[in-house]
């Protein structure tokens, strides 16, 4: 049986170099991990982890990967809710979870992630929060090496099932709501990040809603920044009618802004968080429930680890107004 030892001396390194590459440590350089994993791929090397994860009698376990915002609490909101909802029901299903942060992996190759999440016996994925330029973590997914759960990514595959609202849809439905209400022709509308696949599917949404109405629309990215928002609304929403958003957090900042002009737009934004009934002035927006969402990830997940082929789910999203006495307990 080959140790690791023998990977050890087929790559002219120490014991500890192999398991440090192994476990994805820092500080190695590149040329040692090459020689490391040649030595592996050559020896057909499995590590003690993953070899007494296959002996086992036992399931493999699912990972959630979230990733943790760098701006502001607000949005960690949504990651919390991610989490209950998903940790809930894989208790609720007798699936093992654990939770992975997207940093924790960033550095990462495709392949280094795979020897990462096998040697913990993790055969199925739900990645939530997944840019369209993290090219590795696409690599990932495309490769087959897990089942995989997308939240709000439109990537489908035999292995790989998508979920979400259909933000095509939602978009379409609280501007449509918030235009017909006031009777607006000129729109500003504040798209999220320019590397986001929902912000993609959304601008979509936007641009039916345009077309059908006959409406005019200037289109600037906010990043989900409430600041960004802010100030974009300082800018232009003077000679706009409606401002629509694509964040609660970017809908506050224009909505702020325009207090502070003391000139009245309708604003709307989407995903229904928390801080939006605290809001002095009440705003259409897109409620998702974001804990059903990762809790249909992990039945979704079940269904792909049992034999199930991906497929493309859209759960139902509803526009609401966000009222303080609806949210305090």
């Amino acid at each position: 049986m080959i140790s690791i030892n023998d990977v050890a001396e087929r790559a002219g390194v120490a014991i500890s170099t192999v398991s440090k590459v192994i476990n994805n440590y820092p500080y190695v350089s590149e040329a040692t991990k090459k020689k490391v994993r040649d030595a592996i791929r050559e020896l057909n090397y499995i590590p003690n982890t993953v070899a007494a994860a296959l002996s086992s009698k036992q399931n493999g376990r699912a990972a959630i990967l979230v990733s943790l915002s760098d701006k502001t609490q607000a949005i960690d909101e949504i990651t919390m809710q991610y989490l209950s909802g998903a940790l809930n029901m894989a208790l609720e299903l007798n699936v093992e979870i654990i939770t992975f942060f997207q940093s924790m992996i960033s550095h990462m190759t495709p392949e280094e992630m795979t020897r990462y999440f096998k040697s913990q016996n993790i055969s199925g994925l739900i990645i939530c929060g997944m840019s369209k330029n993290n090219e590795y973590l696409t690599q990932l997914v495309d490769s087959g090496e897990f089942k995989c759960v997308v939240v709000d990514a439109p990537m489908t595959n035999i292995m790989t099932s998508s979920i979400g609202v259909d933000n095509v849809m939602a978009q379409y439905d609280v501007a449509k709501k918030t235009i017909l209400e006031n009777t607006c022709k000129r729109v500003l509308y504040i798209a999220g990040k320019k590397d986001s696949y929902v912000t993609d599917e959304r601008i979509q949404g936007m641009i039916k809603l345009k077309d059908e109405l006959g409406l005019t629309m200037m289109i600037r990215y906010g990043d989900d920044s409430e600041l960004k928002a802010r100030n974009i609304a300082f800018k232009y929403a003077k000679n706009k009618d409606v401002v629509v958003c694509g964040s609660d957090l970017m809908a506050i900042g224009a909505m702020n802004a325009l207090t502070e002009m003391d000139i009245f737009r309708p604003v709307c934004g989407f995903d229904g968080i928390t801080l939006m009934g605290y809001v002095g002035k009440q705003m259409n927006t897109v409620r998702q429930d974001f804990y059903n969402i990762a809790a249909n990830a992990v039945k979704e997940l079940k269904y792909l680890l049992d034999g199930g082929e991906g497929r493309r789910i859209d759960l139902e999203h509803s526009i609401v107004k966000l009222y303080y006495l609806d949210i305090i307990k």
